[in-house]
């Protein structure tokens, strides 16, 4: 059975602060562990009033500090915004103070609008150079060679896993050239999810990293125990992602009982269309969801991700995909090897 793990964008709820979104990514991360997901990935957003997880090192420290188990990383780290020796450096802090535990996923995009990108410093042709950048870092978590002007201390020579995430074909074209394990973000830019699976197992080049191509998706889960419970809850997502779209970006709202009257047609229909790989529903809902998701893609991983704003229910969706693993493992296990 292919491993779970979690995405987290560290909620800002509506009436709560940055503080609570902290201490409730990491009683998420504890929580995950316990239940035998693989990894705790955070996400890189700024200027955004409802994402706690703008300097996404240090809080990937926070919940690495909190657990004893679980690959911790980044889903992703915005690389254009940042030069590669201090992304290196503070990867290289994180493995040197949680070895054999820190995930390093590379993104192309700002993680946020324009305005904000250049209050970042971020060059105009960051994206562009995104490829370069990749190899210049790589470059920098290499063994220091003798005589090396340059040295990412710490960081050169540690062992930290390098992933492509993207929402194109470009990163699966960039993934498979170098030969890192790829990551879709299908949980909200489905559009190309197959044909950038497809391009990047056809185009795999072996590395020292990586001999096989694995790939990886995103999905967003919201379980609960009934269907109409979990449709409520997902009500919290699509006037995050209503607002996100007006311009508008809040802290994530209490679910409603109903949307209508929230959003225009057009409005609906692209909540639709973004949100249309996400799984809501009872345990019975999510996990034939799941079963489709993965005969559909051959994904080696799939990550959850759940905005949700209650706590409990949120723990309560990843405790029921967790469930739901179990029961698919012991199922696969159960079936007679031909």
């Amino acid at each position: 059975m292919i491993p779970f793990s979690v995405l987290d964008l560290s909620p800002i709820i509506a009436g709560g602060d940055a503080g609570l979104a902290f201490r409730n990514s990491l009683d998420l991360a504890q929580h995950a562990e316990r239940w035998g997901y693989k990894r705790y990935w955070l996400a890189e957003h700024h200027n955004m009033p409802g994402i706690a997880s703008a300097a996404t090192a240090v809080v990937i420290g926070h919940v690495a500090a909190g657990t004893r188990t679980i690959r911790v990383g980044s889903g992703g780290i915005m690389l254009p915004n940042h030069a590669p020796l201090m992304v290196a450096e503070q990867f290289g802090t994180l493995e040197s103070l949680y070895p054999g535990r820190i995930d390093l996923g590379l993104g192309r995009a700002p993680g946020t609008d324009m305005r904000t990108a250049q209050a970042l410093r971020r060059y105009l042709a960051g994206a562009d150079r995104f490829p370069q950048d990749v190899i210049e870092l790589q470059a920098y978590l290499q063994p220091a060679q003798p005589g090396q002007a340059v040295r990412a201390v710490p960081g050169a020579g540690l062992d930290i896993p390098i992933w492509i995430l993207g929402s194109s074909l470009f990163g699966a074209q960039l993934a498979a050239a170098l030969g890192l394990p790829f990551a879709f973000a299908s949980h909200f830019a489905p559009d190309h999810l197959l044909d950038a699976l497809d391009i990047y197992r056809q185009q795999f080049k072996p590395s020292e990293q990586l001999a096989q191509p694995y790939a990886m998706a995103g999905i967003a889960v919201v379980a609960a125990d009934t269907d109409a419970e979990a449709q409520r809850l997902f009500t919290s997502l699509q006037q995050q992602f209503i607002n996100l779209r007006r311009g508008t970006p809040g802290p994530l709202q209490p679910p409603v009982d109903t949307m209508e009257g929230r959003w225009s047609a057009a409005e609906r229909a692209g909540v639709a269309h973004a949100m249309s790989r996400a799984l809501v529903g009872s345990p019975e809902t999510v996990r034939r969801g799941i079963e489709a998701f993965i005969a559909e893609t051959g994904v080696d991983e799939l990550m959850m991700a759940g905005q949700i704003y209650d706590h409990k229910a949120r723990l309560r969706s990843f405790e029921i995909a967790a469930a739901i693993h179990g029961v698919m493992a012991r199922d696969e296990a159960a079936v007679p090897v031909a």
